[in-house]
């Protein structure tokens, strides 16, 4: 283990000692072993809960429309994984214009400032990696139109499966960002949670970069904090099977909490109800809208409140001789903290369930599920079904349509408009060769 404290790449704000470090590793592997147990299905509000949805959109639109509300997205990775040279919000994403993760997200903020008429801070958490890259990208944009505000994750030390720190260089951790948890430090540190109060921010609605169906700073989403008092509210989708890499909510001694899928064993997730369903069948996909004045209450314990989690993975680091190494298969534990470990804290937190094929789309890997080629599919499709509700004439499958958001973000902006053909809507709906499967 460690003999001396070692800083961060981010300045020092997260140094380990062989016992922090220790201490760090053994909570983490702690939860690990706990995974599901003592978990019980927790109450989600469905789909077909309308009533009680369009009162949280009519109370969230008011909160937008007075300026009340914050967007927050997640964004310290690297496109790494995808072939992408530069922070993942900046890939490629549109199924015909390849505009980018950020780009498309920044157009859904454009449409809810003009649908609502508030001003919506955008934060944007970057890393040691991103930040000067992702910094540039924005300003070679002029922030898409948006007020927008950035902090910085801190970094995490990596360590083998016994526990020890690896080095990346002589005398220098193998360090990542410290997981999307790293926000409440990032805002804390950055001096954001007090400055949002003064200007009478209510609510942080938090999405993830990578995934381009987010439906951003959803009305109904943040609408909930008012019309049932909560703290936290979050989205939940059905499992689309038992070990789908979506974390597991559910409650644990009347609180709820949520198991990430790598510290989920196989006869949890696949543990069944007399009737065949899956017994913990709701995956968190990363949106949730928290009050300000929860995460100003949390933030002094911050450390006791998002412990690390220990993630296997192939970490490059210095083997036994000291020689750069790259292993293909894990080698040892990145520590994350999650920003979920939040929600056992709050008071009367609600679950709501999303549509999927509306709202989660993801880019995770380079092929296959979870692609770009996926999440454009996605987009396409999306397009689709929000014309046709609209009673729009569309072009055949294998041309590809994709929405300029800040004009069309759901189907009711479909139907405002005088157009009703898409291959007649000019620059805000655009045609391209079709999206290959």
């Amino acid at each position: 283990m460690l003999e001396e404290p070692v800083a961060d790449s981010a300045g020092g704000r997260d140094a380990f000692d062989a016992g922090a470090l220790a201490e760090a590793v053994r909570r983490a592997l702690a939860l690990r072993e706990r995974g599901a147990r003592g978990l019980e299905p927790a109450p989600v509000l469905r789909l077909g809960a309308r009533e009680e949805r369009e009162r949280a959109r009519t109370a969230g639109e008011a909160w937008l429309a007075a300026g009340r509300v914050g967007a927050l997205v997640v964004a310290g990775g690297q496109g790494t994984r995808l072939g992408h040279p530069g922070p993942k919000g900046t890939f490629p994403i549109g199924p015909v214009s390849e505009r980018s993760l950020f780009e498309l997200q920044a157009q859904k903020l454009r449409r809810l400032e003009r649908r609502c008429g508030g001003r919506l801070p955008w934060i944007v958490m970057t890393s040691a990696a991103t930040d000067a890259a992702t910094r540039d990208f924005f300003a070679e944009h002029d922030g898409f139109g948006l007020e927008v505000r950035f902090v910085q994750q801190r970094e995490a030390p990596s360590v083998d499966f016994s526990g020890r720190p690896l080095l990346a260089a002589p005398g220098r951790l193998a360090t990542s960002p410290d997981g999307h948890g790293g926000v409440l430090f990032a805002l804390d540190e950055a001096g954001l949670l007090e400055e949002l109060a003064e200007r009478g921010i209510r609510a942080l609605a938090y999405h993830q970069v990578d995934n381009p169906l987010a439906r951003m700073a959803d009305p109904v989403l943040v609408g909930l904090l008012e019309t049932h008092g909560a703290e936290v509210a979050s989205k939940v989708l059905p499992k689309s099977q038992p070990d789908e890499h979506l974390g597991t909510i559910g409650l644990r001694e009347g609180r709820l909490h949520v198991v990430e899928y790598t510290e989920l064993a196989p006869e949890e997730a696949e543990a069944r109800e007399p009737d065949g369903s899956l017994r913990l069948w709701a995956g968190a996909i990363g949106l949730h809208a928290f009050s300000l004045d929860f995460l100003r209450r949390v933030a002094p314990r911050a450390d006791e409140l998002l412990p690390f989690h220990a993630t296997p993975k192939p970490i490059p680091c210095l083997d036994a001789e000291g020689r750069p190494v790259a292993p293909r298969e894990p080698n040892g534990y990145k520590l994350e903290r999650f920003v979920f470990d939040l929600l056992p804290e709050a008071r009367a937190p609600v679950m709501v369930e999303a549509l999927r094929e509306d709202e989660y789309a993801p880019v995770k890997n380079a092929h296959g599920s979870e692609s770009p080629a996926s999440a454009r599919r996605a987009l396409d499709a999306c397009a689709r079904r929000w014309l046709a509700a609209a009673g729009w004439q569309l072009p055949p499958a294998s041309v590809a349509i994709e929405l300029d958001h800040a004009v069309i973000d759901g189907p009711d902006d479909a139907a405002r408009l005088s157009v009703r053909d898409a291959t007649a809507a000019g620059a805000f709906v655009r045609l391209g060769p079709g999206v290959p499967s």
